[in-house]
C-alpha cells in the first residue's frame, strides 16, 4: 500500500508540473500574439522585438548614408626624376558623392598638400588626373 501511495504522489506531482508548463506556454503564446501586428495574408506577423530590430537597422542605414565610407587612394610619382610613389591622392566620400579629395605632392625639397571639396561626385575646382582616378575608384558603382 505504501508503494501505491508513493506512486500516486509522484504521478500527482508530475501532472501538476505538466499543467504548470502548459499554462506557462499558453501565456507565452498569448503574449506573443498580443505583441504582433496585422501581417499580410499568409505571412506570419513578426514579434515586437524583431520589428524593433528592423527599425533600428533602417535608422542605422539612413544615418550611414552621410558617413565618409567610400574611399580610394592613388599613389604616383609627381615628378619624373623621383621614384617610390611618394605622392598620393585620397578620396573620402559618402553615398551621395559628397566629401573631399586630399592630395600630397612630394618633391625633393618640399611637399605640398591640397584639399578639394567634392559634391555629387563633382568638384568646382579642376581635378588632377590622379584626383579624378581616386574619385572614380571611390565611387561604389565604378
Amino acid at each position: 500500500m505504501e508503494v501505491s501511495l508513493v506512486v500516486s504522489v509522484v504521478v500527482a506531482v508530475v501532472l501538476a508540473g505538466l499543467i504548470a508548463a502548459v499554462a506557462s506556454l499558453t501565456g507565452t503564446v498569448r503574449r506573443l500574439e498580443a505583441e504582433r501586428t496585422d501581417a499580410e495574408p499568409g505571412v506570419e506577423p513578426l514579434p515586437a522585438d524583431v520589428r524593433g530590430l528592423r527599425q533600428e537597422v533602417a535608422a542605422l542605414r539612413s544615418e550611414s548614408k552621410d558617413a565618409l565610407r567610400h574611399l580610394a587612394v592613388v599613389r604616383y610619382d609627381a615628378f619624373g626624376d623621383m621614384g617610390g610613389h611618394l605622392s598620393w591622392s585620397v578620396a573620402l566620400l559618402d553615398d551621395n558623392g559628397h566629401g573631399v579629395v586630399l592630395t600630397s605632392i612630394h618633391g625633393r625639397a618640399e611637399s605640398r598638400t591640397y584639399a578639394k571639396n567634392i559634391a555629387s561626385w563633382r568638384c568646382e575646382q579642376p581635378l588632377s588626373p590622379e584626383e579624378e582616378e581616386a574619385v572614380g575608384h571611390a565611387r561604389p558603382d565604378a
